[in-house]
């Protein structure tokens, strides 16, 4: 008997034969094929991949959005073979990463093409959420979920909707999508037939989107027009809100179209009346109205004397004695004011608008109620280097001036004797209402201690033009120095210095030691400064004074006469004229 031998097949026999069974599926671990759902046990498929090999599934695998449900006995459905055979004798394999490699494929082509695919937002995780793409797993960004960020995104979760695929990568599984591209690109072609629709020109209706600090978005039907706030009405809007709520529907004007960036600008205001048309006629100048103040800013307040039709009053213009207050101490908003027209531009919109002018001049005033030479009294508000600043009735003020405080002291000393807050009694010497400027004298209260100029027995006057150049006054010896004499005005509390060469006229008399303390002197006044109250005088001035009028009434030296005669003559006709007074 012939004996027999037994063959075992090998792995690799039995691969062939997997192979050669599975034809065209190309039956390799690695790769997806084709099974027959055998049973179903619990929560598992079993699948009969052929020659006997089953594996199995899961049923969740079968399940979930875009999936076919669970598999019944006798279902074909495709697996993938991670493995022929496990320890068990089954093979191992996933509908999973069948399906997952079959999207992978599409994805790509997809991909390649810029084409979009189509999934469902299933889950949420850190920086955005995940999509289910027909089997393989992306990621959503958060920034990429739409075109503006929405807080909630239940209403889009298990809804079948289109992304574009911005990233892909098989080698880490990785592909990133977005739903806000897809919405761009519909969002730009929509907007484009629209705006193609639309003219400058046309008014249409529209709804409230959005409100902003300076303006409204309006819907038009699936573009935004942006309504500024200076557009919202003629009269000033501080804020949208005050005329505008979201979701309100209005009718608007279209003012500019920008077809490259699809940009449009609307207008409320225009639908209605210009006020500024004929508004000269309406508000001539020098008119006065009554309008009440909407804003106050810095350089003065804007006053509304109707709804549209605004009108500036500068700080400069507010107040006649305020110069430098900020507006809002002077006025403020909301209330009711009287105002005069001062200048109206109907091309640039511009009303300016006076407030002092409708309140009473208070220099005008001031004059009518003390004219010049009239006493006032007032606080010393400021000293400055040039004199005083004095508060006076209908909160003005007047100056002293240095060379107006004393008679007898300089003005930089004069000004000593005063300090703020001090009550000073003044007389009024000028009111210039168009400079604004009040001039006054403390000085002149008493009267000038300066006495007369004039031959004979000084006097003192009140009349501060008596003494001047070219006047003969009587002055007092009070020292006798090597240079010359101290002298006093009598009459007077002035003093002066007479230099060596003023003592007379012949160079051998001008020696002081020929006058004594106490002597009196007749000299010539030959400089006097009003201002600084400084007296210069001279005998040798006088001296040649009389002689000129001497020669010019006794005659002249080249007649014959000598100098002496003339002179001579001059006495004689002096002395006679005294006793003929006596």
């Amino acid at each position: 008997m012939a004996s027999t031998s037994t063959y075992a097949p090998t792995r690799e026999d039995f691969a062939a034969l997997l192979d050669e069974s599975y034809g065209d599926n190309e039956a390799f671990e690695g790769s997806v094929v084709k099974g027959t759902v055998v049973a179903i046990e619990k929560d598992v498929a079993v699948i009969d991949l052929g020659l006997k090999t089953e594996g199995r599934v899961a049923l969740k695998e079968f399940q979930g959005p875009n999936r076919e449900g669970a598999p019944v006995v006798g279902d074909v459905v495709e697996v993938y073979l991670e493995r022929i055979e496990n320890a068990l004798g089954e093979a191992v394999i996933s509908r999973d990463k069948a399906r997952r490699e079959e999207s992978w494929v599409k994805l790509e082509k997809a991909f390649e093409k810029q084409e979009k695919v189509e999934g469902v937002i299933f889950n949420q995780v850190k920086g955005g959420f995940t999509v289910d793409l027909d089997g393989a797993v992306a990621f959503l960004p958060r920034s990429q979920v739409d075109i503006r960020p929405i807080r909630d995104v239940t209403p889009l979760m298990g809804v079948p909707q289109p992304f574009q695929i911005l990233k892909m990568d098989r080698r880490r599984g990785n592909i990133v999508v977005s739903r806000r591209t897809v919405l761009e690109e519909s969002r730009a072609e929509q907007r484009h037939e629209i705006v193609a629709n639309l003219e400058e020109g046309q008014v249409i209706e529209g709804m409230v989107k959005n409100i902003t600090d300076y303006g409204a978005f309006v819907d038009l039907g699936g573009i935004d027009g942006l309504l500024h706030v200076t557009d919202i009405a003629w009269r000033r809007v501080n804020h949208p809100t005050e005329v505008l709520s979201i979701g309100q529907t209005v009718r608007v004007k279209i003012i500019k179209i920008n077809h490259d960036t699809h940009r449009i600008s609307l207008g409320m205001k225009q639908l209605l009346e210009d006020p500024w048309q004929g508004i000269e006629a309406k508000y001539p100048v020098d008119a006065r109205f009554r309008g009440r103040v909407t804003n106050i800013t810095d350089y003065g307040a804007f006053v509304e004397l109707e709804p549209g039709i605004e009108g500036l009053i500068h700080v400069s213009e507010m107040s006649w004695t305020k110069k430098n207050v900020h507006p809002g101490k002077i006025v403020a908003t909301s209330q009711e004011v009287d105002v005069q027209v001062l200048e109206v531009d109907p091309v640039k919109r511009r009303i300016s608008l006076g407030l002092k002018q409708t309140l009473a001049n208070p220099w005008e005033s001031f004059a009518e109620k003390f004219p010049v030479g009239s006493e006032v009294e007032g606080e010393v508000k400021n000293k400055t280097e040039f004199g005083l600043f004095i508060g006076l009735d209908g909160d003005v003020d007047g100056m002293v001036h240095l060379s107006d405080l004393d008679w007898k002291k300089p003005g930089e000393q004069a000004i000593e004797d005063y300090k703020k807050g001090d009550i000073v009694r003044a007389k009024v010497l000028d009111v210039d209402i168009e400079k604004e400027r009040i001039s006054l004298g403390v000085k002149q209260l008493g009267g000038d201690v300066v006495a007369p100029a004039a031959e004979g027995a000084p006097k003192p006057t009140d009349d501060p033009s008596d003494l001047k150049k070219g006047v003969v006054v009587t002055c007092e010896i009070m020292d006798v120095k090597d240079g010359g004499l101290d002298v006093r005005i009598v009459g007077t509390d002035f003093t002066a210095f007479i230099k060596r060469n003023e003592l007379a006229r012949d160079r051998a008399d001008q020696r002081p030691e020929r006058f004594a303390v106490g002597e009196k002197v007749d000299a010539r006044i030959t400089q006097f400064d009003r201002r600084t109250r400084k007296v210069t005088v001279s005998i040798k001035a006088l001296e040649v004074a009389e002689e000129k009028e001497a020669i010019a009434q006794y005659g002249s030296a080249d007649s014959g006469a000598s100098l002496g005669d003339i002179l001579g003559a001059a006495l004689k006709a002096r002395e006679k004229g005294g006793k003929a007074e006596d």
